[in-house]
């Protein structure tokens, strides 16, 4: 049957928690970024966004783009999907106009006419088999490549159908493919531009690339011949604004529309402006602690269990968040279909934490290092790890380095020790979670911490193929269950969405999953 009618059954279950608003822009409550606008001032389309980030978007590739942050600068404005997700996280059409399971390994699609990729090339069948053809070449080397590896092939059944075929059932196709890795790209730029994509985008979305200054701005156009409804605005400007409060004072001036990565140390000043106002609304993502577990002494069991037993991390979401942001217990947020409940970590005991050090033969503590970037909140969270290992006489050396250097570190040359990081999830599903972060050859880069145990691969393999809703909750219940028996990792937080926002702006959301939804944005005059 239709997709459009049915979905996933088991999204029936992420329906249940999803605010019915189109408005509320959460999951479950209402975001707090409706102060009052000056009625002065009248809505009108066009004009320019500046948006003042942290970081730089580091790639604009979507097989090799590794974080949310950057896929949101060209998701949804440069690039497009055979599906989609709206405010409340339902999968919606795209570039596909309807689609069928016509059975366990076969899904097939039909295309939306008349959408034509920003250099000129019609949109057809041919653009979505040479797009995952693309990903997964080995010759490509796709980082992305492991989240497309059911497909068996991309069979064109005419210029405007196509079947993804798969090796084996996957449950969660549709939830990839509704995600910034589905995004569909022009072939005329995969011949030309090869790996060099990044630096020139081509989708079919509502804004065109104009250009990227490396560690300065990104520019985006709007795409006067775009298929759907025209974006109100004329540009967006993603400006690299490295200092927190740089960022939200040019929001305040005027000088930028909206300032993302706020740090919770400013939410009252901005909820005090009368220029300015807070976003906020509930998120996907999950930030923790976690350990390289092929690192001595941290591949012991029994030591990264007295750490897990040595944080206390009620005091980190009271002291550092302000309580933004709920305790987390899984590696999974909850509002992820998957999610656990039942999950019991690891309770303060200072105690037991010594006598773990004793059994693994370090009654005296040992010496490490705990890794984060250059973020306020998470070097500030590393400094209270810090200090509470310091109790069990644990010495830990705190390293802070750029958000690059981070990723570079933790994805490629993987010599950290413990790291203090997070994982968004831009699915909606666990095995976006699972098979990247812990599966043996699944999650790659993103397994950082070198982890392989062929149960939880098991586990996280059964949970992609399985289709009865209830089954796939047990299988995600029981590698949860596993993933923290293994003390991999410390969950201190559920995330929000945060970002301040200047009162001239009207219409700007954030997805669940953190992608930023601009469509609707207008400037008031």
């Amino acid at each position: 049957m239709k997709e459009k009618v049915k979905h996933y059954i088991w999204l029936i279950g992420l329906l249940l928690v999803v605010g019915a608003s189109l408005t509320a822009c959460t999951l479950g409550k209402k975001p707090s970024d409706e102060h009052k606008l000056p009625p002065s001032k009248s809505v009108v389309e066009g004009g320019t966004l500046v948006i003042a980030r942290k970081f730089d978007a580091g790639n604009l590739d979507p097989h090799f783009i590794s974080t949310i942050s950057a896929a949101s600068v060209v998701y949804q404005k440069v690039y497009e999907g055979l599906v989609t997700r709206d405010i409340n996280m339902v999968i919606q059409p795209q570039l596909a106009t309807e689609w069928r399971q016509v059975d366990d390994v076969t899904w097939e699609f039909k295309l939306r006419h008349g959408v034509v990729f920003h250099d000129g090339t019609l949109f057809r069948a041919d653009a979505v088999k040479q797009t995952f053809d693309r990903v997964l070449s080995p010759q490509v080397a796709s980082t992305r490549a492991a989240m497309f590896d059911k497909i068996k092939e991309v069979k064109i059944i005419d210029d405007y159908t196509v079947q993804i075929r798969l090796s084996a059932p996957f449950t969660p196709i549709l939830s990839i493919l509704a995600s910034h890795e589905g995004s569909i790209l022009s072939p005329k730029a995969i011949a030309a531009f090869g790996n060099d994509l990044s630096h020139h985008p081509v989708g079919t979305g509502p804004f065109t690339f104009l250009l990227w200054t490396a560690g300065k701005e990104i520019v985006l156009k709007k795409n006067q011949n775009y298929w759907g409804e025209k974006p109100k605005l004329d540009q967006i400007i993603f400006r690299v604004i490295p200092d927190d409060e740089e960022r939200i004072e040019l929001v305040e001036q005027g000088e930028a529309h909206i300032a993302e990565s706020i740090p919770v140390t400013e939410i009252d000043r901005i909820q005090a402006s009368s220029q300015m106002r807070i976003y906020r609304s509930e998120a996907l993502g999950t930030e923790f602690v976690g350990f390289n577990v092929a690192k001595k002494p941290l591949n012991d069991l029994r030591v990264r269990q007295a750490i897990s037993y040595a944080i206390e991390t009620s005091s980190i979401i009271k002291g550092i968040y302000n309580n933004v942001g709920t305790p987390a217990n899984s590696p999974l947020g909850p509002k992820v279909f998957g999610y656990s409940s039942s999950l019991k970590k690891y309770l303060y005991d200072l105690n037991k934490a010594r006598d773990l050090l004793e059994q693994a033969g370090y009654p005296n503590g040992f010496s490490t290092t705990i890794l984060t970037y250059d973020r306020k909140d998470r070097v500030n969270v590393a400094g209270v790890i810090r200090s509470q290992l310091k109790g069990i006489g644990i010495d830990a050396k705190i390293q802070v380095v750029s958000y690059d250097d981070f990723v570079e570190m933790i994805e490629h040359t993987k010599e950290h020790d413990i790291f203090v990081s997070g994982w968004g999830n831009a699915t909606g599903d666990a095995d976006y979670n699972q098979y990247n972060l812990f599966h043996t050859i699944g999650g790659g880069r993103g397994n950082s911490f070198m982890y392989s145990n062929p149960e939880l691969d098991r586990f996280i393999e059964a949970g992609r193929e399985e289709t009865d809703t209830q089954k796939r909750l047990s299988i995600y219940a029981k590698a949860q269950e596993l993933e923290l028996q293994e003390a991999l990792i410390v969950p201190f937080r559920n995330l929000e969405n945060l970002a301040a926002i200047h009162n001239s702006i009207e219409g700007f959301a954030m997805s669940p999953a953190g992608y930023l939804m601009l469509d609707k944005v207008m400037i008031k005059k």
